[in-house]
């Protein structure tokens, strides 16, 4: 019922004409997404794990640039 509804506004009707076209009030409606919503806390984990090891490598790239950069500069000054 909720691809139902979930069609018809798709198409361009208003949630509360789709969800009274199906015979249900808007919050049983509302209620039934929330219930069959997937879980997405395991999906957001992962996501977070994936940032911070692509924060980890993106710093560790930055520092060797710096660390590169830093040695040219000082070859250039004379002070090594």
């Amino acid at each position: 019922m909720l691809a139902q509804i979930e069609k018809s506004i798709s198409g361009g009707a208003t949630h509360k004409s789709a969800v009274k076209q199906a015979g249900i009030s808007e919050q049983t409606y509302y209620h039934w997404k929330k219930a069959a919503a997937p879980a997405s806390d395991g999906d957001d984990l992962k996501d977070l794990v994936a940032l911070e090891d692509e924060n980890k490598r993106l710093k560790s790239l930055l520092a060797e640039r710096l660390r590169k950069e830093n040695a040219e500069l000082k070859r250039k000054l004379g002070l090594k």
